[in-house]
């Protein structure tokens, strides 16, 4: 999660207006998620102590899509902040399996992972790929246990074009300081990411780890219109849910 991560390197540790707790080795797991649920551990349990005057963050990926989660969470504290970086669900479908497949070469093609018959259009929405993409579905849920006021969500793309536009949503929206701003990032080229120039306590650029901006494979352009004309309606009420338009359409 590239908030996260950049947010760590920034001057918060060392601004005592704006102390932020990030644990290090405290992040959970999806594999973490299944024993809460499986074993009954809270959430509580597993997080670090915080001291007064400070915000202390926790990423997994998959709590917005794991069904137990809101409840979870809300639980441990219903005044938890939530923030989510969402992108174009197409190409996070097609992300997603570029990262698999730089683990299993032998997997599938993604036009046949995507349909459930090709013949007929008719997308597998039980693959994972797919399914993460629908945010709507995964929000309403959300929305059963935290008002709309305490989650934030990202652009994945202005993350990318406008870095410091985006990390200073987030500070608003965590009531911090705005710190960040252009003259942070610099823009890496091979990556295709911005880092930032400095991190916090160390001499050397920060830039997202090597599994960001991996080359993807080429993806049949019917195949991409069909998961686009698969997508839009689920974008549409995800806008309005949220209120913001993310511009997923082209």
């Amino acid at each position: 999660m590239a908030v996260f991560m950049l947010l760590p390197h920034t001057t918060y540790l060392s601004d005592p207006e704006n102390p932020l707790r990030v644990p290090s080795l405290r992040h959970t797991t999806a594999t973490t998620v299944g024993e809460l649920v499986d074993t009954e551990r809270t959430l509580e349990e597993l997080m670090p102590k915080t001291l007064e005057g400070q915000i202390t963050m926790e990423k997994t990926p998959s709590y917005f899509v794991t069904r137990e989660a809101p409840a979870r969470i809300s639980a441990m504290s219903r005044d938890t902040k939530l923030i989510v970086v969402v992108r174009d669900p197409v190409t996070r479908a097609i992300s997603d399996y570029t990262q698999t497949l730089s683990k299993k070469p032998d997997i599938p093609s993604f036009e046949s992972l995507t349909f459930k018959n090709r013949t007929t259009g008719l997308i597998d929405t039980s693959w994972s790929a797919i399914q993460i993409g629908i945010y709507a579905k995964h929000l309403d849920n959300w929305l059963h246990y935290f008002p709309m006021e305490q989650i934030l969500f990202v652009s994945g793309e202005r993350l990318i074009s406008d870095p410091a536009g985006e990390l200073g949503r987030v500070q608003d929206f965590l009531g911090l300081k705005r710190i960040i701003t252009d003259k942070h990032f610099y823009f890496n080229q091979t990556k295709g990411f911005p880092c930032l120039k400095k991190a916090e306590g160390s001499s050397k650029p920060h830039c997202l780890g090597k599994t960001k901006g991996r080359t993807h494979p080429n993806i049949d352009p019917e195949v991409v219109q069909r998961l686009r004309d698969f997508y839009r309606p689920f974008n549409m009420k995800f806008y309005q849910m949220t209120g913001r338009f993310f511009g997923w359409e082209d």
